[in-house]
């Protein structure tokens, strides 16, 4: 009897069973301890641990997505987490990146609601009928509005949807008013204390920081026109998304805005096996990321696997495509 065609079989079989098997050691950029973003982070360990338990995923606490793209580029870590806005001007190699970064790489999109809102008191709307964003630039209102810091994606976005509607810092300071930078929590805070009229931010309907400034302030949800979410989603590769109407006390009708989506990221010189591997992994403990937190219970294996603004990394794209997810 010829054992030499049974004996390589059964290699071939021991080999794809150790393949499927392979554990992982990888680092992830996210960004501040205690956000969503660190979650993630819990999720994607627990999710490499379901599909092996030998499998860690360590997270590292960072400035966010930019910095996570820089770390990502010259690979000091092995995964990031960015916005797609932030991957959007990576790409372009515009600030706060000297250079187009042309070498990430998408395992896949971790969700794609976190819409721009615009809130504003309701006495200075009333006083100066202000309902949308472009209302703000012929009104003539002195307005204090909150943007967030500097190098935060959501100032940016920010910046740009308000000067697509017509109002520029210059404009602003003309009538009275000016721009403030500041994080979320200080600008409910400084909402709450009368100091800002206005706050804008681009994160999940009813976060926590927005239902504070909502029970706390009386404010009214602004519409944003549609040629500014056109305008927006065509330079930063947001998405659109409507705010479902009585989201907030003052909000009865939906508001439709731009929408950050998040990234899982990877640079092109990790291996197509490990990125096989995460990504299958993904595919089939998607659960273990979904209970991190319940803003993360809409994600589905069709969105982790819809096609972004940067690439899929090859291994990732084989594992959706076997799951049938992503056509050859």
């Amino acid at each position: 009897m010829n054992f030499k065609p049974l004996v390589t079989a059964l290699a071939v079989a021991l080999s794809a069973g150790c393949a499927q098997a392979q554990a992982v050691n990888l680092n992830l950029a996210g960004a501040s301890p205690g956000g969503l973003w660190s979650l993630v982070g819990v999720g994607l360990d627990r999710v490499a641990k379901a599909a092996d338990p030998a499998s860690v995923v360590t997270y590292q606490s960072t400035g966010g997505g930019f910095a996570n793209i820089g770390l990502l580029s010259s690979h000091r870590v092995d995964l990031g987490l960015a916005h797609d806005a932030e991957a959007t001007v990576a790409l372009a190699g515009t600030a706060p990146f000297r250079e187009p970064i042309e070498n990430l790489r998408a395992i896949g999109y971790l969700y794609n609601w976190a819409p721009m809102h615009f809130f504003l008191d309701r006495g200075v709307a009333e006083q100066y009928g202000i309902d949308s964003l472009d209302d703000i630039a012929t009104s003539g209102a002195p307005l204090r509005i909150g943007i967030n810091r500097p190098g935060n994606i959501t100032s940016d976005l920010a910046l740009f949807m308000l000067a697509e509607a017509g109002v520029t810092e210059e404009a602003l300071a003309a009538n009275g008013g000016q721009l403030v930078r500041a994080g979320s929590s200080e600008q409910a805070e400084l909402m709450q204390d009368g100091r800002l009229d206005m706050i804008t931010n681009g994160i999940f309907v009813l976060h926590s920081s927005f239902r504070a400034v909502d029970e706390n302030s009386d404010v009214v949800l602004l519409e944003v026109p549609e040629a500014v979410i056109e305008a927006t989603n065509a330079q930063y590769g947001t998405g659109r998304m409507i705010i479902p109407g009585g989201s907030y006390s003052n909000q009865p009708n939906d508001v439709a805005s731009s929408a950050l989506g998040a990234l899982l990221l990877t640079h092109d010189q990790l291996s197509d096996e490990v990125a096989h591997t995460i990504t299958a992994a993904l595919i089939e403990h998607l659960d273990e990321m979904r209970a991190v937190h319940s803003s993360m219970g809409d994600l589905t294996v069709e969105l982790l696997a819809t096609p972004s603004v940067i690439p899929f990394h090859p291994g990732a794209a084989a594992a959706y495509r076997e799951a049938g997810l992503l056509a050859e």
